[in-house]
């Protein structure tokens, strides 16, 4: 393992918590699902630092940032970009939207039409914008961090399972405690506070590889298949994780245990994980969405699984 890569990511953290306060777990699974290669999901109320956080991230990575507020009336190419005619040169030219960037803040993606919301999914799975018969790139780190409302507010669209499926995790910020905001509040009254670059990007792709050769023994990943199979089969789940849902599992398994300064993976990043894996993918039965009973039931799967006893190094 390269050390000395591996101990910039506690220092990656630290960099973003200069701006949120006691929210160290919920910045290293943002961290941990960047490292992955896949994409957040946030549902939270406004006002709790989302985007301050992405923004520093970005800062903090040296890599550049768009903002799109999704609104009912977006259109896809809004988002990805338009082909127009140059009247001066009479031939077409290809105007990028704001997709082009390294860090994607979607804010209240599910405030858009369906038809809005599916121009993400190219460029969340293959980091690619198809337009008019022609396929342009992506930077090879786009990082779409998304914000919904609950889905019981009004004008509201519910995100389609092939959606909810490209974002790795679903997180939740949540109020600060009294302390934090007590700080939170006079830091607001003091200068802005300076954000450093703590990795480039050739150092998150090496990050990245070191990911992919995390190992897993194979008690754990069975433990990990496991608890998939168990969400297929627990009695409140209509829709149960898929197999890419799977994968991602045991890669975000993979991330998480790098920003712990580890190469291998426990059943205790599994089960760390395992509830802002698996929420976002899971239907339960009456159509419920509601997130107490969604973590009741991820705790009930843990619960019932047992772990595998054999103590797991490489």
């Amino acid at each position: 393992m390269q050390d000395e890569k591996i101990n910039k990511i506690p220092r990656l953290i630290d960099e973003v918590e200069k701006v949120i306060f006691g929210k160290r777990k919920v910045i290293q699974l943002t961290i941990a699902a960047l490292l992955a290669g896949g994409h957040v999901l946030f549902e939270d109320v406004p006002g709790v630092g989302k985007t301050m956080m992405i923004k520093t991230l970005a800062k903090a990575i040296k890599g550049t940032f768009s903002r799109v507020q999704f609104t009912p009336d977006l259109l896809p190419s809004d988002v990805t970009g338009v082909t127009i005619l140059n009247s001066q040169t009479n031939q077409f030219e290809f105007r990028p939207g704001p997709i082009f960037t390294t860090v994607l803040l979607a804010d209240e993606i599910n405030r858009t039409t369906p038809r809005t919301q599916a121009a993400l999914l190219e460029a969340m799975s293959e980091r690619a914008v198809t337009i008019d018969n022609h396929t342009y790139p992506l930077s090879s780190h786009f990082f779409v961090l998304a914000t919904q409302n609950p889905v019981d507010y009004e004008g509201t669209y519910p995100l389609p399972e092939a959606q909810l499926d490209r974002f790795l995790f679903r997180l939740s910020i949540g109020y600060p405690s009294f302390d934090d905001e007590l700080r939170l509040m006079f830091n607001d009254q003091q200068a802005e506070v300076e954000i450093k670059q703590i990795v480039s990007a050739e150092e998150v792709e090496e990050l990245k590889t070191l990911v992919a050769k995390v190992y897993v023994d194979e008690q754990v990943a069975k433990y990990a298949l496991q608890l998939v199979t168990a969400s297929r089969n627990h009695s409140a789940i209509a829709l149960g994780v898929s197999p890419r849902g799977s994968a991602a599992f045991l890669h975000g398994a993979r991330a998480y245990a790098l920003t712990q300064g580890r190469d291998y993976v426990t059943p205790e990043d599994l089960q760390t994980i395992l509830p802002a894996t698996f929420g976002h993918r899971l239907q339960l039965k009456g159509g419920s969405h509601d997130a107490k009973q969604l973590r009741a039931v991820t705790d009930q799967l843990v619960e019932e699984v047992p772990i595998p006893v054999r103590q797991v190094k490489k």
